[in-house]
């Protein structure tokens, strides 16, 4: 089900396009990478030693199979790494929003800003926008080298979301994970673990995971969720916005359940292993994360969002 945007420009002054520029692998970091929206770390050692053998790659540089034109890059376009004014100028184009992945993104990370900013300043509190950087293959990030077997992910000390399009094939194609609006419920949990840097969450739940090795899965679960939380009030506010906003229907919020269900770790791990293992859990059950995108969702209140309680 397409996306319907108020304003369908693009603006990509906050995007880093690191496509086709190698990245690097450099080493060190000053920080933990946040797991995306799909139950990444899961995800990733299920994808390396289940299904690749224990390396490789799943990416396919952000094109679907059979070259779907509302969810897939088309012609390799910006796979190697666009200028900003290329970037700017194919985003821009009419139709760009239901051809190319990327520009769609990058206009829910636009709406996000917006939405995110103005309710921060409803609340008297301190807001900055992170950025948004498209890679493939590796990056280097202030958490450290990613690779892209990690999916979309956020890192703290660079406020920034990383994106590597080719992974969201396998949560399409494998994991049912389908439509534009839950490649739009991803991006917002991203965007969620932002919040939870703003406010303080992030740096208290690592102390507390460091304090308490036992309960860290724990701990991870409550921040994985509070950002499923937040991305559901995000599509309730940007639903409401008089300006840049989104008008989602009864489907558009269907797509982002059936997301959040997709990337629980149980449907994963039955998927993946033909086994459920709630002690490795680090990011909640398909019934967890349906559950707190909707209590953001039907309520569009981050103080409903306390999956700490």
């Amino acid at each position: 089900m397409p996306i319907e945007f108020d304003d369908n420009s693009v603006d990509v002054s906050g995007v880093d396009d690191r496509r086709g520029g190698g990245g690097g692998m450099g080493l060190g970091g000053g920080g933990v990478a946040i797991g995306g929206g799909m139950g990444v770390v899961g995800l990733v050692i299920y994808l390396l030693v289940t299904l690749l053998g224990g390396g490789g790659s799943s990416s396919s540089g952000g094109q679907l199979p059979g070259g779907d034109p509302q969810s897939g890059v088309q012609g390799g376009a910006g796979a190697t790494g666009e200028s900003t004014a290329d970037l700017k100028k194919r985003c821009n184009e009419s139709g760009a929003l239901m051809k190319y992945t990327d520009c769609r993104l990058i206009k829910v990370f636009n709406v996000a800003n917006t939405t995110w900013r103005d309710e921060f300043a409803r609340r008297g509190l301190d807001f900055n926008t992170p950025r948004l950087s498209f890679f493939t293959d590796r990056t280097s990030t202030g958490c450290g080298p990613a690779s892209a077997d990690v999916g979309p992910f956020y890192c703290p000390p660079d406020q920034e979301i990383y994106f590597e399009l080719g992974f969201l094939d396998e949560l399409q194609n494998r994991f049912g994970a389908q439509g534009q609006f839950a490649q739009a419920y991803i991006a917002a949990h991203e965007y969620g673990h932002h919040l939870q840097t703003l406010l303080g969450t992030e740096p208290k739940v690592r102390s507390a995971q460091q304090r308490n090795p036992g309960q860290a899965n724990k701990y991870s679960i409550a921040l994985e969720l509070q950002a499923d939380c937040y991305a559901g009030v995000w599509s309730t506010l940007a639903d409401k916005a008089s300006t840049n906003g989104i008008n989602l229907t009864k489907d558009n919020i269907a797509e982002a359940v059936r997301a959040a269900q997709a990337v629980g770790d149980d449907r994963i791990q039955k998927t993946v292993q033909g086994r459920v293992n709630p002690e490795s859990w680090t990011h909640g059950s398909s019934a967890q994360r349906e559950q707190w995108f909707l209590t953001g969702a039907n309520s569009g209140d981050i103080d409903r969002c306390n999956t700490f309680g």
